[in-house]
């Protein structure tokens, strides 16, 4: 197992070490604030859990310039103290992604581009005429339909959907129709898809994944969404047809997004949001009601049902005081 000093991290990591006397401690992995001993390296990002800090058994928390008074253990102070954990813990990272090239049990189509540097995991199925770039991972049971164009480095984990039909179709007066579904989907370099996550392909255009989006699991994508670069999507979330979403947002989970909207850069949703109209300002935006006491939810929804007469009965009242006063 490879192992490193204080020292050693905090220079190749850029890192300022202090409130250390033994600079050549071993550092052998990472944990948590709450459970990391000796020789594991720990962070603290989220201010709820300054609580943690000052009794953590840690060999070295790392932590920004305004927490280190708190802590009672050597620190390696980061500008971004997440950043500078998630490179540390690559280090010690002993899950190698699969070995280049295609399962025996995967099925490709005809006329395909597969780079000789990807990797096609067991049981995946690449339609026809995809194209997969340099040092793609698709982990076992990845399903791409027709065309799907995939950029350099994206992993797909498994059970992800990319290409299906998205959900078009028009009423005659008495049934359905399917609308072809005749666009592709074109995802770019360094993108992350989650497990069971389905992107739908486009119903004219493509639809369009930029470089560096990271979707979580069980997201929905559907015909024609446009997610700009390095835009980050938690779980759940569901963005319907012809949305086109900016780059550098972040998304909180289960948030469902309407058809034919358009969201700007630089935006932040609070998870289990519904964002029904354009969003063109950044910002941070929220929608859902906080949890409370069922009897306090039975009330609120009992005056909602009454909110209407309220509204009526105050327009009533103000005209017939701009009655009055109009005759006084």
């Amino acid at each position: 197992m490879k192992t490193y000093t204080l020292a050693e991290l905090a220079d190749q990591f850029k890192l300022t070490l202090e409130n250390c006397h033994h600079p050549e401690t071993v550092i052998s992995g990472v944990g948590t604030l709450q459970n990391a001993g000796l020789g594991r390296v720990t962070f603290l990002e989220n201010k709820s859990y300054l609580k943690y800090l000052q009794n953590t058994k840690a060999s070295a928390v790392i932590l920004s310039e305004q927490h280190k008074s708190n802590s009672n253990v050597p620190v390696l102070i980061s500008k971004n103290p997440y950043v500078s954990y998630a490179k540390i813990a690559e280090l010690f990272n002993h899950r190698s992604l699969p070995e280049a090239g295609i399962h025996s049990t995967a099925v490709i189509g005809k006329n395909c581009e597969i780079h000789e540097s990807a990797r096609i995991g067991a049981y995946c199925v690449v339609g026809d005429y995809c194209k997969i770039g340099p040092e793609c991972c698709l982990y076992p049971h990845v399903t791409l339909y027709d065309e799907v164009i995939l950029g350099n480095r994206v992993i797909i984990h498994s059970g992800a959907i990319i290409g299906s039909d998205g959900f078009g179709n028009a009423h005659t007066g008495t049934h359905w129709l399917k609308v072809p579904q005749l666009g592709r989907v074109v995802i770019g370099s360094d993108v992350e898809i989650g497990a069971n996550t389905t992107i739908d392909r486009g119903a004219v255009e493509d639809t369009v994944i930029e470089d560096g989006v990271r979707l979580d699991n069980l997201i929905q994508v559907a015909h024609n969404v446009r997610i700009g670069a390095h835009t980050a999507i938690a779980a759940c979330v569901a963005i319907a047809g012809s949305t086109k979403i900016g780059k550098y947002c972040l998304i909180g989970g289960a948030t469902s997004i309407s058809g034919h909207l358009e969201i700007c850069d630089q935006v932040m949703i609070g998870g289990m949001s519904a964002v029904i109209k354009s969003i063109h300002q950044p910002g941070v935006y929220a929608g859902p009601p906080v949890a409370q006491k069922k009897m306090d939810w039975q009330k609120m929804t009992v005056r909602m049902r009454h909110l209407q007469d309220l509204f009526q009965r105050v327009e009533n009242l103000e005209k017939k005081l701009r009655d009055e006063n109009g005759h006084s």
